[in-house]
């Protein structure tokens, strides 16, 4: 079968004035390209490198490929960027891997996931969207809770740093302010979730199935740990992985069911990363990954797996196995 790979590469397309250090931060690198490829020739495809934008629609008017194995994030900042891919791939008639543009624009779009899930029984932390032609002098003068500050259409932890929490309205206005100039979307104000850092690896569809609940432990304990932008970056000094988490059963099994619960509700197909904070045994939903990153070394979902024990290639091969069978193909070779 001849597959072809979408996807959008760091450092190959300029950037806007302005833009903040982390505009490229959900866009992949050559070597996870070529990483999904080998294992995708060791199952014996030919693989054909796509791209996005203009070159990928270029090549799949030219020569469609039987099939597309998606990781492509989209360019720009609307929120619907991660959709287009598939959109094209659906009016062409082409089938590919992942969820389809409805669900990759709603996760994306972090308030709009929160409402859906929690229309679906899955708590979430309470919260609040400033437009980005709000004044700021109307937003809350006394927080009733400590917030957390976050763009309200990105991924991959961009503008999450370890400023993004505050206590006070000054410190609100400061963080709100500071992201409206780099990010230029609303903003979601939600309440900082004390409690562990957990995300769920979901693989599959009908039924899809929990690989693994991960926990993220500092550490160094920190008063306020967030999995924030600059934790990520240097993931390897400052964090430790524990999969399964060494959580009590009950809580365990409440996290497994909501992650499984906010793929549904949202039409997650294949695979997702689904994130949560845990407080006292009640799971709260924070988003969803539906082109969670499949670095060989730094992927968060890469890394569960490997901690229970299911290689790179294992799972890349299970998302390919899982779209090829709901487009009701034939199995594949090594899937």
């Amino acid at each position: 079968m001849r597959i072809g790979i979408t996807f959008d590469l760091k450092n190959t397309t300029p950037l806007p004035d302005h833009a903040p250090d982390d505009y490229q931060e959900e866009f992949d690198s050559p070597a996870t390209v070529e990483a999904i490829a080998a294992v995708l020739r060791g199952m014996g495809h030919d693989v054909v490198e796509l791209g996005d934008g203009r070159d990928m629609l270029q090549h799949v008017l030219a020569a469609p490929p039987d099939f597309v194995f998606n990781i492509a994030e989209g360019q720009g900042v609307g929120r619907s960027r991660e959709a287009r891919v598939p959109a094209v791939l659906e009016m062409l008639g082409i089938p590919y891997t992942g969820s389809d543009p409805l669900t990759l624009a709603v996760t994306l779009d972090k308030d709009c996931a929160k409402r859906l899930v929690n229309s679906a029984g899955v708590t979430v932390a309470r919260g609040l969207v400033v437009q980005p032609d709000d004044d700021l002098r109307t937003l809350p003068m006394e927080l009733p809770y400590t917030a957390i500050v976050k763009p309200a259409w990105e991924g991959s932890s961009k503008g999450i740093r370890g400023k993004c929490v505050v206590e006070t309205a000054l410190e609100l206005v400061a963080a709100v302010q500071e992201q409206r100039q780099g990010y230029r979307q609303p903003i979601l104000v939600e309440e900082y979730i004390e409690g562990d850092e957990l995300t769920v690896g979901v693989l599959g569809n009908d039924p899809p199935r929990v690989l693994g609940v991960m926990r993220v432990l500092p550490t160094v304990p920190e008063e306020r740990f967030i999995y924030s932008l600059e934790v990520k970056r240097d993931w390897r000094r400052r964090v430790r992985y524990e999969c399964p988490a060494k959580l009590p059963s009950a809580a365990y099994k409440a996290v497994e069911d909501a992650a499984l619960t906010a793929y549904r509700a949202l039409g997650c197909r294949d695979v997702s990363r689904v994130d949560f904070r845990l407080r006292d045994g009640v799971p709260y939903f924070l988003e969803v990954n539906p082109l969670p990153g499949l670095n060989p070394d730094t992927g968060d979902i890469v890394i569960l797996a490997g901690l229970i024990g299911m290689s790179h290639g294992q799972l890349v091969s299970g998302i390919l196995h899982a779209a090829t069978r709901r487009h009701g193909m034939k199995p594949i070779a090594g899937a």
